[in-house]
C-alpha cells in the first residue's frame, strides 16, 4: 500500500509521540539533533546540549531554544 507525503508526515508524528511517551513512562532520555546540536531530553523535559570538549571527553550544558 502506497502512502502519500501526508499520509507519512502523519505516521511519522504518531511514532514520534508514542516514543516520547514510552520513554518518559520508563525514565529514559531521548537523544536528537536540533539547528545542528544534539540534544538530550530527560523523562521530565529538561533539554541538554551534549558536546565534546578539546579531550573528547563528553560534556553537556542546559539546552534553551
Amino acid at each position: 500500500m502506497a502512502v502519500n507525503r501526508e499520509q507519512l508526515q502523519d505516521i511519522l508524528k504518531r511514532a514520534n509521540q508514542s516514543a516520547r511517551q514510552k520513554a518518559k513512562q520508563s525514565g529514559a532520555s531521548l537523544y536528537y539533533i536540533k539547528n545542528n546540536k544534539r540534544i538530550r531530553e530527560d523523562a521530565k523535559g529538561n533539554k541538554f546540549e551534549v558536546f565534546f570538549d578539546s579531550t573528547g571527553k563528553r560534556m553537556e550544558r542546559e539546552y534553551f531554544e
